[in-house]
């Protein structure tokens, strides 16, 4: 109750929900942010690090998604503490039995996130007949496997580079994350032009003024090795990602990488959020007055969420990949072209737009 009575205000949260089952050493937490738009949508993330504050933090960032995004869908999200990288039966015992836990929690629809995939969706749909993100083998559209998240976030460089005058072809893209969505963004935007110069994953960063072979890195990835076995590029810390001189900074890891402690370091002109809230309010304030374009995740990274629910819906994903694109560039040009009336940070104009088709929805609702 004291989780409810710390992060309550005009919106939610409408439930937080603790799931143990000590035989199992399964230990979650479900958000339910606000529903008035419809069943929260949000992913299952994996973590032996989470806690409730991030979990409500990426519930709420999940209800300004899908209202910005005008889907059918409130906000929820939900974690699991534990090491993804757990084996295999382990790991399908965890999830399944954490399905069973959100069994009755029918105003939650889980996705993949950080730390799980369509695989795990797949035994969350197995058990309780309640997921999005599942794999193609059972009808689904695996947002992850095409990369639906690193499509909506080339989208939105697309957009967001014309009002700062940044011509794309040859434009220098750092990308701290180089995983599900890390990875796709850097192949989209590569496909438009631009060059990746940086790339970090736990292993290290990896970085090449000159460019960096986007596909070898992919395969590097996929083959379960670290960015830093490529033969090429300088190996540098994790953090050096930070102190790349770049024109686009993508974070695509963990929330709060970029705070007030570290973001002088960053040499950019746009920073498109591929993560959920990577960056400190402070911290992106301090950017916005150096003249940064700051895009806020749930303008950006709106892509898998919006192709979770084209599939709930029964779309293809063609259909998927065709509402990510008209979306994504619509928000982004209308909260940029707020931003700009108002003189005031992207962020705040994109939730006063998130916000009013929030309240909207709430005046339609019965209390109860």
């Amino acid at each position: 109750m004291e989780d409810m009575f710390r992060f309550a205000d005009d919106f939610g949260p409408a439930r937080i929900i603790h799931i143990c089952r000590p035989s199992l050493a399964l230990k979650a937490i479900v958000v339910i942010d606000n529903t008035a738009c419809g069943a929260g949508i949000g992913g299952v993330r994996m973590a032996p690090d989470v806690s409730v504050e991030e979990c409500f933090r990426l519930a709420r960032a999940m209800t300004w998604k899908n209202a910005a995004a005008g889907l059918p869908h409130g906000g929820g999200k939900s974690v699991i503490f534990g090491n993804p990288r757990m084996a295999g039966a382990l790991k399908e015992q965890l999830i399944r039995a954490f399905a069973d836990g959100i069994r009755d929690i029918t105003d939650y629809i889980p996705g993949p996130d950080m730390g799980t995939d369509e695989q795990c969706m797949a035994w969350v749909k197995d058990e309780i007949g309640r997921a999005v993100g599942l794999p193609a083998a059972l009808g689904g559209i695996p947002l992850d496997e095409i990369g639906a998240t690193g499509f909506g976030l080339a989208a939105c460089v697309d957009v967001a580079s014309e009002f700062i005058g940044l011509d794309l072809k040859g434009a220098r893209i750092a990308v701290q994350g180089f995983g599900a969505v890390g990875k796709h963004v850097a192949l989209f935007l590569a496909q438009k032009g631009a060059l990746l110069v940086a790339a970090s994953d736990t292993g290290g960063t990896l970085a090449d003024p000159s460019g960096l072979d986007v596909g070898a890195l992919i395969a590097l990835k996929e083959a379960g090795r670290s960015l830093n076995d490529h033969d090429k590029g300088s190996k540098l810390a994790a953090d050096a990602i930070l102190d790349i001189d770049c024109d686009i900074w993508i974070p695509a890891a963990r929330p709060d990488v970029v705070r007030a402690d570290n973001v002088s370091r960053l040499r950019t002109r746009l920073m498109v959020q591929g993560a959920n809230i990577p960056c400190t309010p402070e911290a992106e304030r301090a950017l916005h007055e150096r003249g940064v374009l700051v895009i806020p995740d749930f303008i950006a990274n709106a892509g898998g969420v919006i192709c979770a629910s084209v599939e709930s819906r029964g779309g293809t994903q063609r259909a998927a990949f065709d509402d990510i694109d008209e979306r994504i560039r619509a928000n982004v040009r209308a909260v940029l072209e707020e931003s700009r009336r108002q003189k005031a940070l992207p962020r705040a104009a994109a939730v006063a737009l998130a916000e009013r088709r929030v309240r909207a929805a709430m005046q339609t609702r019965r209390w109860r």
